[in-house]
């Protein structure tokens, strides 16, 4: 009598190949990701939070190469939170909404010459139009989370020097964090780009404060 049951070995090259098939499948996938698609909110996020930590930063330690008191350092990087915020917000709206008019533009000049096919494909570039306030709103909250940082760092301490390397170790902190995360999702090299954007970090707080101690020193 004949058995309909499949033998053991069988079995096992059977569930083998599957797993091979789905890896192939995730792997390919993977393959066909555009990461370069990501470019916009990723320059939105990223460099936003990197701004906001860099230029707040930068603004406390120049105060604070003046003047000792607390209270001056975190009501000058508040100050730069909410200016920076406003500028970064405005500027990328009106970049925004440029990139949106010249698109709008060229989809209105094919509108002239396509036929049904071209007109539903056209119905899809609508919903991938830039969104000029979602990238405003995305700049500005960016910023913002990166300002909050030195602020946040500085808060609490009253000695000077222990808040002025608090400050900069928060920082130096904040700036590997963001490189390595920027770099992680556009897959860029991590440490070439930790790297950077630590060196460039460094460089910003350590010139604010070399020239605005300079220039306070003098007496002007």
């Amino acid at each position: 009598m004949a058995s309909n049951q499949t033998p053991l070995s069988d079995a096992k090259f059977s569930v083998q190949v599957h797993d091979v098939e789905q890896q192939t499948s995730l792997e390919l996938e993977e393959q066909d990701i555009d990461y370069s698609k990501r470019s916009q909110w990723l320059r939105a996020a990223v460099l936003g939070a990197n701004d906001g930590l860099v230029s707040t930063a930068s603004l406390m330690m120049g105060v604070g190469a003046v003047k000792e008191d607390v209270k001056v350092m975190i009501l000058t990087g508040f100050a730069g939170l909410v200016a920076g915020a406003c500028s970064m917000a405005i500027g990328e709206f009106v970049s925004v909404y440029s990139q949106l008019d010249i698109e709008v533009a060229q989809m209105k000049r094919k509108k002239k010459r396509v036929d049904g096919g071209q007109r539903e494909e056209q119905d899809g570039e609508k919903e991938n139009l830039p969104k000029p306030m979602q990238a405003a709103a995305a700049s500005a909250f960016a910023f913002s989370v990166g300002a909050m940082v030195p602020l946040l760092a500085a808060s609490f301490i009253k000695k000077y020097w222990v808040r002025l390397w608090v400050v900069v170790a928060a920082v130096t902190l904040a700036l590997v964090v963001f490189g390595w995360l920027g770099a992680a999702l556009g897959r860029a090299p991590v440490v070439r780009s930790s790297v950077r954007v630590l060196v460039g970090g460094w460089l910003a707080m350590a010139v604010t404060f070399g020239l605005t101690k300079l220039i306070g020193s003098s007496g002007l």
